[in-house]
């Protein structure tokens, strides 16, 4: 894709770990107004509740751990705005059910894919998020999953959540990550901005290949997405009894699409 982007460096195993990630001055731009939802976005949002719902829960003893990853390449600034509001709304959800630790990653630019430490507050998560700005580069998923993996191979990681909007990578490459979170018991949950063919059938595999959901969302579809990125916490830091319990108008929609 263009967009703006620039050519990112080469792939290196992992992501780079600060302690928080980088940040950048000038404000954000307003996200653009969509429409409202079509009848296939429904039916994404409908499949991806039914396979979060499927998980297995997990353990009932220590805390979750989440994953959260972002594309932050520049071809997302348009409703970056949106996506980190969203982005943030999902943890405060959890504050009823406890019990999650919460892992920033992102990359931009060249080569640039970093990691936050972990952190159990929601408050603090968002004022991470709220620091990350847009730079052109390519794409660096294989990084994210490569991060991925080797957390959990220190502890268990209950879920990986990704948001981007393109691909541009080799997809076999991606599957073999996916394929190694899978063995290591972490569901991917992808949400893809946009309409890009070839990020969809990607994002599709990986969660196929790790048990995990897949679901598009645009400007038009912000309520939906922030339902479903909170599924998904509450899911990883509770378990499926928790996600049953999960109130709210919003929440009971979503329930009635899985009859």
């Amino acid at each position: 894709m263009g967009d703006g982007k620039e050519k990112a460096g080469a792939d290196t195993r992992g992501a780079e770990r600060p302690d928080a990630p980088n940040t950048g001055p000038g404000p954000l731009p307003t996200a653009a107004r969509g429409g409202p939802p079509s009848a296939a976005q429904d039916r994404d949002v409908a499949d991806f509740v039914r396979r979060v719902r499927e998980l297995g829960p997990r353990p009932a003893t220590g805390r979750g751990r989440l994953i959260f990853a972002m594309d932050a390449t520049m071809s997302r600034q348009p409703t970056w705005d949106m996506a980190l509001a969203l982005q943030a709304d999902m943890f405060k959800a959890v504050k009823a059910v406890g019990g999650l630790d919460v892992q920033l990653v992102y990359f931009r630019g060249a080569a640039e894919c970093r990691a936050s430490r972990w952190v159990s507050d929601p408050d603090a998560l968002a004022a991470l998020m709220a620091r990350v700005f847009c730079a052109g580069g390519y794409t660096q998923i294989r990084k994210v999953l490569s991060h991925a993996r080797s957390e959990a191979q220190k502890l268990p990681v209950n879920g990986l959540v990704y948001v981007g909007d393109c691909m541009e990578e080799k997809i076999d490459d991606l599957c073999g990550r996916a394929g190694e979170l899978a063995l290591l018991g972490v569901p991917v949950f992808l949400f893809q901005e946009g309409q890009d063919a070839r990020a969809e059938a990607a994002f599709r595999e990986i969660a196929r290949l790790t048990k995990g959901a897949y679901c598009r969302f645009d400007a038009g579809s912000a309520a939906q997405l922030r339902e479903l990125l909170s599924a998904v916490a509450v899911f990883a830091a509770g378990g499926r009894k928790a996600l049953e319990a999960l109130s709210g108008r919003g929440a009971r929609a979503l329930l009635k699409q899985l009859k």
